[in-house]
């Protein structure tokens, strides 16, 4: 749960501060807030947040000061308290997808409410028709509602506007994988592979497709690959129980040959009375 906290965080964060840097606020004539987001970028949550804090009380009404003190909020594990930044960042300006799609991802994956995620996505989808990583998030949080052919089409939409998106491959192939849709899903997560031959999560999805259809050696071959990039304990685990299924008549073999060897000397020692 903290390690995805602090991957989406620093997507967030990256986005945010990509995009504040075009703004025509005047919070681009500011030293102080290059300052607060550089302290952000930097991993330095505190002296981020004094110093958002004291725009604040100068620029009260600039939603992207509250948004940022929202990421920042949670950088410092205090999701309340961020929310309620977002929110009103949402407040001051209703059409902040940025916002939005930072209050979708608290509904989400702090609250665990996919309703409300799913609904504030709905939205940044509406404002933003054209960028598929509005669809991809919508689909992430239909997925994870059990809603797995509304995720499929979501994935979709993102794929069409950028048929490259490793994310939303990699999404669709493990929604795939939920349908027990195996071949589709082995398609996409070979092609995410061919943009990002790193992507550590479309590699063990492709070992589960091929340990599905039975290519035992493949799906241990591409687990190989995952340990020797990471000692996880689930790789090992993994890779340990489709050896045991690919070699399962040799164990099969070995048993039955110490089963009929010692019925063997049994009969030999029964024959000569002992």
């Amino acid at each position: 749960m903290v390690r995805g906290c602090l991957v989406g965080l620093a997507v967030l964060t990256f986005v945010g501060l990509s995009l504040a840097a075009e703004t025509t606020s005047p919070l681009v004539k500011e030293n102080q807030w290059e300052e607060a987001r550089n302290y952000l970028a930097e991993g330095k949550a505190a002296e981020a947040k004094a110093v958002f804090e004291a725009l604040l009380r100068r620029y009260p009404q600039e939603p992207d000061l509250h948004l940022f003190l929202g990421i920042t909020l949670l950088r410092l594990r205090d999701p309340q308290a961020a929310e309620a930044s977002v929110r009103k960042a949402i407040t001051l300006d209703p059409d902040h997808v940025e916002a939005r799609t930072l209050l979708a991802w608290i509904e989400s994956d702090i609250r665990g409410d996919f309703d409300a995620a799913i609904a504030e996505y709905k939205k940044v989808v509406e404002l933003k028709p054209d960028l598929p990583q509005a669809y991809n998030n919508l689909g992430v949080a239909l997925k994870r509602k059990g809603e797995l052919a509304a995720a499929a089409d979501n994935f979709n939409q993102a794929l069409e506007r950028k048929p490259d998106f490793g994310a939303a491959l990699n999404n669709r192939g493990w929604t795939f994988a939920e349908q027990d849709r195996w071949s589709e899903a082995r398609r996409d997560f070979e092609q995410a592979l061919k943009i990002n031959p790193q992507d550590d999560g479309a590699l063990y999805g492709l070992s589960q497709a091929l340990r599905e259809v039975r290519d035992y050696s493949g799906a241990q071959e591409v687990l190989g690959q995952l340990i020797s990039r990471s000692p996880n304990f689930v790789y090992w685990l993994e890779w340990g129980r489709i050896g045991l299924i690919r070699y399962w008549w040799v164990l099969l073999a070995i048993a039955l040959a110490f089963f009929f060897k010692g019925r063997f000397k049994k009969a030999r020692v029964e024959s000569h009375g002992g």
